[in-house]
């Protein structure tokens, strides 16, 4: 028997509540674990590594979640686009068509932030791939990606803010601002109804998630509060190299942690494993990641 080349996980759907979120894969990147995150403790990160069985560099999932609320069908991030070459993401249409979607169909996407795994799927070659959407992003992040001048200073050298950063920021959303159809935000507000933005910044200075309730039911989008749960759950105290203020960034992981362990709602992570749905237990000084079980029919416990 010939062994399959490759698997391919596409599309995902949970029951929250009344509503169902589909986790659209966009790929995986390949991370440098010990350059990525950053301990006091000399050979912790591979350490914590090894114990969760990973070897480096590690596979980081790229997840984008859709969910449809009366007409408007909004996407959640749009992975990395043609940004990390051929090899890593760009699979979110692929991903979107399996799942039973077009493009044209998304009249709406709300962004995480404006980091290139989150944004670059915005555009293909230049062109708008959600011709008839509205991007939704916050005003910090807005101001602070897309300004030309911060772009001609930055660094090209260091892991974040790069230059590149930038430059690929303002060419993502280039067609979508040329068109009028890219709308900031600001605070902890309904977006849609059931959808709620939380300001969690620290990574970027715009970073958001986005909670979704229905019912008794809630899910937090949590973008990039987690990039490696073996090593960020064990210890989350370790610095994560791509947050523009590490020190904010650490106090906004060790809050939302806390919160989602207390409280025992589920949380979606963009790098997760795919589907990245799951939930948090304390568990020592660190926590216990819990994904939720495999359903045919997406129920979430």
């Amino acid at each position: 028997m010939t062994k399959p080349a490759q698997n391919n996980p596409s599309y995902y759907h949970l029951q929250i509540g009344d509503l169902i979120v589909t986790a659209l894969s966009d790929g995986v990147a390949l991370v440098e674990a010990d350059k990525l995150l950053q301990s006091p403790e000399p050979g912790k990160i591979l350490e914590l590594l090894a114990a969760a069985h990973l070897d480096n560099p590690a596979e980081l999932s790229i997840n984008t979640y859709l969910v449809q609320i009366g007409s408007r069908l909004i996407l959640i991030d749009t992975g990395a686009g043609e940004l990390f070459g051929p090899d890593a993401g760009g699979n979110l249409l692929n991903s979107l068509q399996e799942a039973g979607y077009t493009p044209e169909q998304v009249t709406d996407v709300l962004l995480t932030h404006i980091h290139n795994d989150h944004s670059g799927g915005l555009t293909i070659q230049g062109k708008a791939v959600f011709p008839h959407a509205t991007v939704h992003v916050h005003q910090h992040d807005a101001d602070f990606w897309l300004d030309e001048e911060r772009m001609k200073n930055a660094d090209p050298n260091v892991m974040a803010p790069n230059q590149k950063s930038f430059i690929n920021a303002i060419n993502v959303f280039k067609p979508y601002l040329d068109a009028g159809r890219v709308k900031t935000f600001k605070g902890n507000i309904e977006l849609f109804p059931g959808i709620t933005s939380k300001e969690c910044p620290g990574h970027t200075p715009g970073h958001t998630l986005f909670v979704i309730k229905s019912g008794d039911d809630q899910l937090t989008i949590w973008a990039d509060l987690v990039h490696l749960s073996g090593i960020q759950f064990e210890d989350p105290t370790v610095l994560d190299g791509y947050d523009v203020d590490p020190k904010q960034g650490l106090a906004q992981r060790i809050g939302a942690y806390k919160d989602a362990a207390e409280k025992g709602y589920l949380v979606a992570g963009n790098h997760l494993s795919f589907p990245g749905f799951g939930r948090l237990r304390a568990k020592g000084s660190g926590y216990e990641w819990l994904p939720v079980a495999y359903s045919p029919s997406g129920r979430n416990r």
